[in-house]
């Protein structure tokens, strides 16, 4: 299982980082891949001068997550992380 953590610490929490989870849900849903993925929530990831929420796939730390990029930001980051 491919474990997905989104920040919700303050700074992502003011940049929309709720709006990024229940986004994320109805992707995951939508694709049906809720046996493959966990999705967590994460304080602070380190990365808050950034734009956007920051998450984190597996190992790997994405700056500059909203609602509008994330169909492409599944598509590029997690998908492909499925098949490792």
């Amino acid at each position: 299982m491919l474990p997905v953590s989104i920040c919700v610490g303050s700074s992502c929490h003011l940049k929309g980082s709720h709006d990024v989870i229940e986004a994320m849900r109805e992707e995951i849903k939508k694709r049906h891949l809720e046996d493959s993925i966990e999705l967590k929530a994460a304080f602070c990831l380190g990365r808050c001068g950034f734009d956007g929420v920051s998450i984190k796939v597996g190992e790997k730390i994405i700056t500059g997550v909203s609602v509008d990029n994330l169909p492409s930001v599944f598509d590029k980051e997690i998908v492909p992380a499925l098949s490792k």
